[in-house]
């Protein structure tokens, strides 16, 4: 994993959060995860505009941090799934708490994308 030469501040519960959800797809995938979708190739599916490289990034970081778990089944061809753990599932309230706020606000959203693209 990559290391900043700068170290980071944790005496923030913030910072500690940003750290670990912190990321343009780890929100979406652990949402993704409760939704059933589990497997690498299905979160690809579910992402493309993600590179694969930036989303195995991410599982892995997520995974580090005890948010998911990995499950490697020992069968050709090789079969990965990724599950919440506990800590990750205490996230979930937050998660789909963001969900509503960005469902709540969509409309306004897409009028100011719309004024961007239009300038």
């Amino acid at each position: 994993m990559y290391e900043k030469k700068i170290p980071k501040n944790y005496d923030c519960g913030m910072a500690v959060l940003m750290e670990i959800i912190g990321g343009k797809w780890k929100t979406y995938v652990l949402f993704l995860i409760n939704s059933g979708i589990q497997r690498p190739s299905e979160l690809q599916k579910a992402m493309p505009e993600a590179n694969r490289r930036v989303l195995d990034l991410q599982l892995r970081e997520l995974e580090f941090h005890g948010i998911i778990q990995r499950t490697i089944y020992a069968q050709l061809p090789l079969k990965v799934e990724y599950s919440l753990t506990e800590l990750g599932c205490s996230l979930l309230p937050i998660i789909f708490e963001m969900d509503r706020w960005g469902k709540g606000h969509l409309s306004s959203f897409k009028e100011l994308m719309n004024k961007k693209r239009l300038s």
